[in-house]
């Protein structure tokens, strides 16, 4: 991967939408070998897919909160159960196993404090894995890829 590479990708990652002859103006290429790359990245894998990106708000999901959560039961079993449950749910957009505590990060966006209680309460905190949640509500987003 070279410079080309790395500004094609820069590129899409701002807009996926590009095309093939705006993109390789952008990255001072004639259209065909920019097309050449950026078939060659996505059969590499680099690339894996396109996707529009919505806004929570406008879904009244924009309140959002970053969970951490702490199971007890840690066999494979159990642990396979709670990570089908929750990435199962609808009001998790985003979720993480991390290595040390806590065990989880899960990202919820809901529409208000009484929908996010009602999730929490009634299908995370239900899990028999749970031992412990901390949940922080987002206050500004600065950077994201999403």
């Amino acid at each position: 991967m070279d410079s080309v590479d790395r500004d094609i990708l820069f590129q899409l990652r701002k807009d996926g939408r590009l095309t093939n002859v705006e993109l390789a103006k952008r990255v001072g290429l004639t259209p065909p070998p920019c097309l050449r790359r950026v078939k060659r990245l996505e059969d590499a894998g680099v690339i894996r897919g396109y996707r529009a990106q919505i806004d929570p708000a406008a879904l009244a999901r924009g309140f959002e909160v970053i969970v951490a959560v702490e199971i007890s039961i840690n066999d494979l079993q159990t642990v396979e159960e709670f990570e089908t449950a929750i990435a199962s749910y609808e009001e998790v957009v985003e979720f993480h196993r991390l290595f040390g505590r806590p065990d989880y990060f899960v990202r919820v966006a809901v529409t208000d404090q009484e929908v996010f209680e009602t999730f929490l309460t009634g299908k995370l905190m239900g899990l028999r894995a749970v031992a412990r949640v901390d949940s922080h509500l987002i206050m500004k987003k600065i950077k994201t890829d999403d």
